[in-house]
């Protein structure tokens, strides 16, 4: 069963660097979940330009971690500067939350 991160680019980022992965991954704990709530709350609010920022932030984290979202985050993103309704992008949010919890979940079981 697939875990919803991969520590590819992690690795190799660190050299190894086992006390560097967990700074790497603790900082990724730490910054996703507010990120990612406040991306739903910003769509919520319709407030696109505050999703587009949170979208933007959260992508090279979620691709440090294998975290396969590159194509939902830019529909985020691409929504936020389109005028459309919150309905059109709520899909691909739920899908973007549910994936991300997944990966946070089993990093928290992996390393803490």
């Amino acid at each position: 069963m697939s875990k919803g991160y991969s520590l590819e680019s992690v690795n190799e980022l660190s050299g190894g660097d086992d006390e560097f992965i967990t700074v790497l991954v603790q900082t990724f704990l730490e910054e996703i979940p507010p990120d990612l709530s406040g991306m739903v709350q910003a769509v919520n609010d319709s407030n696109p330009q505050r999703a587009y920022q949170f979208a933007h932030k959260m992508k090279p984290n979620l691709q440090l971690f294998g975290i396969d979202l590159l194509k939902e985050i830019r529909q985020v993103e691409s929504w936020s500067k389109s005028g459309k309704e919150k309905s059109e992008i709520e899909a691909t949010l739920n899908h973007i939350v549910t994936t991300v919890n997944g990966a946070i979940e089993n990093l928290k079981a992996d390393f803490q």
